[in-house]
């Protein structure tokens, strides 16, 4: 359902189509869209006709507008008592701040991403990918899924709230509310309690090849040893800095800095043969453009050809294919109300959007 000018992610960057951004061609695929002005009387006879035949609703407006356009639970609940109503917004509805407007930026410094970031650079920055955004439709979709499980069991629906800051920092907290998480505190000599040492490494990154670049991670003690032992490091095999996992953990930082200082005298493939090999993670560092350039072509009746993004999961019995492109704006509207007057559940719209 999208107002007049479409979602925003139809404008985000460039793309074949002025109603179609590279982004939208796969955030919209096998997606119907019908344009609906939600604040007219006959948007609003729109959106009741078509509650009644949902078994989900899901809502990313704030309290204060679902309430004031009657899609808040309780108004939803009246015309579909079993529905499954997920409500996402910024922050949680029990606090002062449920009002306030919300976006990835916001919620990724509200959350703790800008603080572990300035722990490795010096000062605060955002993950540059909208991390927030995703990680939370992530948790909705979950979410969902679980309720949809319980009303197969039981014929009940329920209410879903997925606030962002909450969600957010569950997701920061599961490694970085480390030892602050017991009270009280116990930090790491040297350091304070909170945060995950081994990530929040200055040294944690890519390592430069005689020909490139790679992630090479020993994981295990065996593996730091079988490492720099091929590598002709003397006493390899006694060095207590990967004795034990809690060893290597400690010592993140010099043995990082270790393997960095190696990983010049071979070229990548020469590496990523070894660590085959012996079992160590690896992995050759891949550009956007690399990823785009694996991705298959679907044709688009609009705009020709364009790349599928992945999806996220793959199924056995139920694969995942594009059933649909990537829709214009409101180009459904007549096929879904017509559908919508059809169905018994549903009371007849006033009138339909044109």
């Amino acid at each position: 359902m999208e107002a007049n000018g479409g979602d925003t992610n139809r404008v985000m960057g460039p793309g074949p189509h002025p109603e179609l951004s590279g982004i939208a061609l796969n955030l919209l695929r096998n997606k119907r869209s019908i344009d609906v002005d939600l604040k007219s009387p006959d948007g609003a006879a729109v959106v009741r006709a078509l509650i009644p035949t949902c078994d989900v609703v899901v809502s990313t407006m704030r309290p204060q507008a679902l309430t004031k356009l009657g899609l808040d639970y309780e108004s939803v609940r009246e015309l579909r008592p079993d529905v499954v109503y997920c409500q996402a917004q910024g922050f949680p509805l029990a606090s002062e701040r449920a009002s306030e407007p919300a976006y990835d930026d916001i919620i990724q410094a509200a959350s703790g991403v800008s603080d572990v970031m300035e722990r490795i650079y010096g000062e605060p920055g955002l993950i540059p990918t909208i991390f927030a955004d995703k990680v939370c439709g992530l948790v909705m979709a979950e979410a969902i899924t679980a309720a949809l499980f319980h009303h197969a069991r039981t014929g009940e629906g329920q209410h879903i709230e997925v606030p962002m800051l909450q969600a957010m920092s569950a997701f920061m907290l599961a490694e970085h509310g480390s030892g602050a998480i017991a009270e009280p505190p116990t930090p790491a000599e040297g350091q304070v309690a909170s945060g995950y040492p081994r990530i929040l490494s200055q040294e944690r990154r890519p390592h430069r090849t005689k020909d490139g670049w790679i992630h090479l991670f020993p994981y295990l003690p065996k593996h730091y040893v079988d490492l720099f032992t091929e590598a002709g490091v003397e006493g390899a095999a006694d060095d207590p800095r990967y004795v034990d996992q809690r060893a290597t953990l400690a010592n993140s930082d010099s043995l990082y800095r270790d393997i960095r200082a190696l990983c010049p005298s071979r070229t990548t493939e020469e590496w990523l043969d070894y660590c085959r090999t012996a079992g160590i993670p690896a992995t050759r560092v891949a550009t956007i453009q690399d990823l785009v350039d694996e991705l298959p072509l679907e044709h688009h009746p609009a705009v020709g050809s364009y790349r599928v993004t992945p999806h996220l999961a793959n199924f056995s019995l139920t694969p995942p294919t594009v059933r649909r492109p990537a829709p214009l704006i409101g180009e459904h509207t007549e096929e879904v109300l017509d559908e919508v007057s059809a169905s018994p559940r549903a009371p007849q719209p006033a009138t339909r959007q044109e």
